[in-house]
């Protein structure tokens, strides 16, 4: 079973690069998640309210909720960096952002898993070769993905659908409703999938995800259903798709969770283009 399988077939984190080189000035960071590698030099990383992190060891930087941070550096040192915005699907509802740290520093001398597709990027931002924007943004796209794999296996998030996910238990219910969104799940079900009782069930359920079971599976529909209205699907064919038998009762439910009815949803993307 592969717990992340569904789960990215729906909410792909992405990230695209818009710095690569020597920074030699003072720079501010906020509104968007950033993935910052630091390769060589000492950089000094501020953010409000927490202490000043000293950088002078390769070292991947990553604030995957566009929290606001500054760059400092010795303008004759300067500091090799590779930056990228990320995108998490926060504002869609993705919710693999749920119980991340504001903020994930990764040595890769403490973390060689990492060094690979770190010398690949390094590799890249430094060269002058063809198509070197799009090879930065799918090894940031593959970077992403590792680095989410390693909260999970590391233990550091208590709360959300990645703790959850962290969970041999728990695991097999959330993959099930990722993988059968449409399906009529029941309490009693998801505890079966589980192999724990229905109490017990529910109980770790809230505590380690934050929602009761059929409320992360409402939440999840919903994240489902905006993917398929933001390309263009039709409302009735959307409700069918995360098992609603009508499109009254999916617009209802769509509209409780996401603040907007769905045919709103759809003209916003219209208007977009």
């Amino acid at each position: 079973m592969d717990p992340f399988a569904a789960l990215f077939a729906h909410v792909t984190p992405t990230a695209r690069t818009f710095f690569t080189g020597s920074l030699c000035q003072t720079l501010q960071f906020t509104g968007v998640g950033h993935l910052h590698l630091f390769k060589a030099g000492a950089l000094t990383v501020t953010q409000d309210g927490q202490a000043d992190l000293e950088l002078v060891e390769p070292t991947l930087l990553f604030l995957p909720r566009g929290r606001t941070h500054s760059f400092a550096v010795d303008p004759g040192r300067g500091a090799d960096l590779v930056c990228a915005t990320v995108e998490l699907g926060g504002a869609e509802g993705n919710p693999i952002g749920q119980g991340l740290p504001e903020c994930v520093v990764l040595p890769l001398a403490a973390h060689p898993a990492l060094g690979p597709v770190c010398d690949l990027l390094i590799g890249e931002a430094f060269s002058e070769a063809g198509g070197r924007q799009a090879a930065l943004d799918r090894l940031f796209d593959y970077l992403l993905i590792l680095i989410v794999r390693h909260v999970v296996q590391s233990g550091i998030i208590s709360t959300g659908v990645l703790a959850g996910l962290a969970d041999p238990r728990l695991a097999k219910a959330l993959t099930a409703m990722h993988e059968a969104p449409k399906k009529p799940w029941k309490l009693e079900d998801l505890a079966d999938v589980a192999g724990m009782s229905r109490t017990r069930f529910a109980d770790h359920f809230r505590t380690l995800v934050g929602l009761t079971p059929i409320e992360y599976l409402t939440v999840w529909r919903m994240t489902i259903a905006r993917q398929l209205l933001g390309k263009g699907k039709p409302v009735k064919s959307v409700a069918a798709q995360v098992g609603y038998d009508s499109a009254a009762a999916f617009s209802r439910v769509f509209s409780r969770v996401t603040g907007r009815p769905p045919r709103e949803f759809d003209a916003l993307r219209d208007g977009s283009r």
